[in-house]
């Protein structure tokens, strides 16, 4: 009986723990310490998410404190709505040239950037700071700058010369949102160029001084070494990249006056600015707020599949 029982006590402790530990997790320390994080992004981002898709089913308008209207449920007329609007149609088409643009030039730029930074052995700091500068600066003195550039008269078009496009830049619907695209990519550039710095310092130089010693050149090394090594950064580098372009609003309501030539630079939020604030159909921005999320959420599925498989 003793016997018996010395070997049936472990393995029933062995059962509890592993239960215990889903529920609460291996430290169950940390959850105190992160209860406050994950309230506040309850209160800040999945409420406001919950409460716009809610918004999105009835026709809801604004009203005064204390004011009580009929808001009718009105099932995916609002959705309806948005799909057949040929502005927001475009302005999704917009973001996804946006996006077509930005993101392979973000993740390539940082990640050749970020390797030749490791390697530099003088003037680190300095070109590190060089590169970062842009992201920290105020987007309204960047965005001014990016103007008198890229204007009419700018510095870009007198170095272009009779290669200058007409109309200019920003000016012009083929040219806008390409051209808000680098303008993001040249801002942003510098926190995704830290990134990657901060992963190369787990990748094991030995790997570099064999291939060396085995005769790879400059370029082997990088393809057949660091791209591997930076996988788990490169997936988080295309989605921060993925979220900060579905998100665009400050760069072409300034750099074009609100989404202009006609809409050619025209991104989904400024659309639900101007449909929730401008013209008061806050039903209509739920709408398309909720379809911007899950276009959002499948391309980032995608990218993690994609990192993966590579």
């Amino acid at each position: 009986m003793s016997s018996t029982t010395l070997t049936r006590t472990p393995a029933s402790q062995g059962h509890r723990r592993p239960r215990l530990q889903r529920i609460l997790g291996a430290q169950p320390f940390g959850i105190p310490l992160a209860l406050p994080y994950a309230l506040f992004l309850a209160v800040v981002m999945a409420y406001p998410l919950g409460y716009a898709v809610w918004i999105s089913f009835f026709d809801y308008v604004f009203t005064a404190p204390g004011v009580s209207v009929d808001q009718p449920f009105v099932g995916l007329a609002n959705y309806r709505t948005a799909l057949t609007d040929p502005r927001v149609l475009q302005s999704f088409g917009n973001i996804a040239v946006f996006l077509v643009i930005n993101v392979p030039l973000t993740v390539v730029l940082s990640m050749v950037f970020a390797a030749a930074l490791h390697a530099v052995t003088r003037w680190a700091g300095a070109f590190r700071v060089a590169f970062y500068v842009p992201y920290v600066t105020a987007s309204v003195s960047l965005i001014g700058v990016w103007m008198l550039m890229f204007s009419q008269g700018g510095l870009v078009n007198a170095i272009l010369g009779p290669l200058a496009p007409n109309p200019s830049w920003l000016v012009n619907e083929h040219l806008a949102m390409p051209s808000i695209a680098l303008y993001v990519t040249w801002k942003q550039l510098g926190f995704y160029i830290l990134l990657y710095l901060a992963a190369l310092q787990s990748v094991p130089k030995e790997l570099y001084e064999s291939a060396s010693t085995d005769g790879a050149g400059v370029l082997q090394r990088f393809w057949n070494i660091t791209v591997p090594g930076l996988r788990s950064t490169t997936f988080l580098v295309l989605v921060l990249s993925i979220i900060t372009g579905a998100n665009l609003f400050t760069e072409p309501y300034l750099l074009t006056s609100g989404g202009g030539p006609d809409g050619a630079s025209a991104s989904p939020v400024l659309m639900i600015y101007q449909k929730g604030i401008q013209q008061g159909n806050p039903d209509v921005a739920s709408a398309i707020g909720v379809m911007l999320v899950i276009a959002v959420g499948v391309l980032s599925l995608a990218s993690a599949r994609l990192t993966k498989e590579k």
